[in-house]
């Protein structure tokens, strides 16, 4: 069972589907243990955003943004994109 269940949006979810299998299948295994542990020896924060507290991680070259609450305990995967568009508004 997943300490942090991950959430995700529909564009996210989209996204994810329209990569190739082995992307695809690694997105998926790193969202599964960014669940086990949010916060790897590889994230970094994401300085640009004010309102919260946004975290990075990379698999090759896509980045995933995402979220963590406390209360409930969830993992909200904010965007998935490569590295050129992830950080467009």
């Amino acid at each position: 069972m997943a300490l942090f269940p991950a959430e995700f949006s529909t564009r996210v979810s989209k996204y994810i589907n329209n990569l190739d299998k082995v992307m695809k299948n690694r997105i998926k295994e790193k969202i599964e243990k960014l669940e086990e542990n949010p916060f790897p020896q590889e994230v970094e924060r994401v300085e640009d955003y004010k309102d919260e507290k946004v975290f990075r991680v990379r698999v090759g070259n896509q980045r995933i943004l995402y979220i963590v609450r406390y209360s409930p305990n969830k993992l909200i995967i904010t965007k998935v994109d490569k590295r050129p568009r992830i950080y467009d508004r």
